[in-house]
């Protein structure tokens, strides 16, 4: 059976990625997956977080807030009930630990990084496309740090992507839309490195169980859609 957007099963939305978005920020980027669209915001303070300096920890800290505008699906969702959303605290600290997972912080020194994600139009995958996006942001500012003389050494290693992967109408597909996601027998999210390792994978039978050979079979789709989209985000930040 055909997708609902004529999509073969291995195939990605469209994909783009904007920089200098936001002139006060010193990293941004504009990502947009089909009809999913986010504002992902890097801001640099130049001190510890307070945890770290009670503890006397030494090196830095990246951390990430995740927010879906009031329209940014079909019904408006008042911003009291946005503040208390539990799945925007855990998206939020979902995009915290991938984008800290390629970062020394002990070279990123005495500063921290906030990503802040802000979803202006959702159709599936905004917690991928923050984790994206996101990583974008971060490397960016940076780079700001960098040029600014208060960092001598790049602290990020690696490259971080994220992708969607389900179960759809039977069929194994990649980057599943709204239409799909809501449906979805088996719904999984992949964070993934750019040397293919793999650093968080969210999967639910939201139907019934699945087998292993199911998610793995998930998992070299997640790989190709993620080296695509690490590709991309070479070429935004190259």
């Amino acid at each position: 059976m055909m997708r609902p957007s004529m999509r073969k099963a291995d195939q990605m939305r469209p994909v783009s990625m904007e920089t200098g978005i936001n002139k006060w920020a010193e990293g941004s980027c504009l990502i947009k997956m089909g009809g999913t669209q986010v504002l992902c915001t890097a801001s640099v303070e130049m001190n510890q977080p307070l945890w770290k300096r009670l503890q006397n920890k030494t090196g830095g800290w990246v951390t990430a807030e995740y927010s879906m505008l009031p329209r940014a699906n079909s019904a408006r969702k008042g911003r009291d009930t946005l503040a208390k959303d539990h799945r925007s605290a855990e998206i939020s600290r979902l995009i915290g630990r991938a984008l800290r997972s390629v970062v020394d912080m002990e070279k990123l020194g005495r500063h921290t990084i906030t990503i802040d994600c802000d979803v202006i139009q959702g159709d599936g995958g905004t917690r991928c496309a923050s984790v994206t996006g996101g990583y974008v942001a971060m490397v960016l500012a940076v780079r700001w740090l960098m040029n600014a003389g208060r960092i001598h050494e790049n602290p990020i290693r690696d490259y971080v992507a994220a992708i969607s992967a389900g179960l759809w109408d039977g069929e194994l597909v990649l980057d599943l839309d709204y239409d799909e996601d809501c449906v979805a027998e088996l719904d999984s999210n992949f964070v993934i490195s750019g040397d293919g390792n793999f650093i968080e994978i969210q999967a639910t039978g939201e139907q019934h169980p699945f087998n292993r050979e199911q998610i793995e079979k998930l998992m070299d789709l997640a790989s190709e859609g993620c080296k695509k989209l690490i590709d991309l985000q070479k070429q935004v930040l190259n």
